[in-house]
């Protein structure tokens, strides 16, 4: 081989090899650690809007504020809560398509932190088969009610594949906070720091026409792009994996 031909194809050997991925690389594409609670986003300039214990009559109205809003967000929902999760089927698909998160909050919405693991295990099965007949998909994103994370809870979702959310903003609205005294605690949280990922409840009135519509003009205001969960964690990609359905079409 003289000289030129194999100046050649050293090139053509370095352009086709691909870079080995290092350790830190390979965990940043895996998404974040299962099992492990997630208070706020990891990057700045992001707040992701996520709302607990629907899906219920308001569902369709807060996707509808939220996509005018240009905003995406992350639901966080039951089985059986406020009626049966087939009851919102349209609702769901509706957020679901508009690019919208949907994630785990639990079957019957028990305190998962005094439970066996058989039976954490039982309420997210039982959901996961839920949302895979509704929207196609099962989630890899959890929070637990009462944001219990003691007990069986962690391991358990470490075993399952889930990502365990909880907050680092609450807004109260569970606790008979106005829109307003909900509003002061993001004014106090501020926008610097990484992202908030925020307690709320979509099952709220004032919290869907209110609280949320204010919180998209606040973060406009701030700079802030409104993200899913998954997203403000840098894995946009990694909400769902495939999952097993079942012929169950009501609860």
């Amino acid at each position: 081989m003289g000289l030129t031909t194999f100046f050649v194809a050293s090139l053509a050997a370095v352009a086709i090899a691909k870079p080995i991925a290092s350790p830190l690389q390979k965990l940043k594409a895996a998404g974040p650690e299962a099992g492990i609670v997630i208070q706020k986003c990891s990057s700045p300039g992001m707040l992701a809007l996520a709302y607990d214990d629907g899906p219920y009559q308001y569902t369709q109205k807060l996707v509808d504020t939220l996509n005018a809003g240009k905003a995406e967000a992350t639901f966080f929902v039951t089985g059986t809560l406020y009626g049966c999760i087939y009851g919102q089927k349209t609702a769901l698909q509706n957020a679901y398509k508009a690019g919208h998160q949907i994630a785990s909050h639990t079957w019957t919405h028990p305190n998962l932190g005094s439970m066996s693991s058989a039976d954490i295990t039982t309420e997210m099965q039982k959901l996961e088969t839920a949302l895979v007949n509704i929207i196609g998909k099962k989630p890899t994103y959890m929070r637990p009610p009462y944001l219990a994370t003691g007990g069986n809870v962690l391991p358990t979702m470490k075993t399952l594949g889930y990502r365990v959310i909880t907050d680092d903003v609450d807004s109260g609205d569970w606790n008979n906070q106005t829109p307003e005294q909900s509003e002061q605690k993001f004014t106090q949280a501020g926008a610097g720091g990484n992202g908030h990922i925020p307690l709320m409840h979509e099952t709220y009135a004032s919290t869907v026409n209110t609280l949320t519509p204010w919180l998209i003009n606040w973060a406009k205001n701030n700079k802030l792009k409104l993200v899913t969960v998954a997203e403000c964690l840098g894995d946009k990609h990694g909400a769902y994996v495939n999952g097993t359905g079942s012929s169950q079409t009501s609860c």
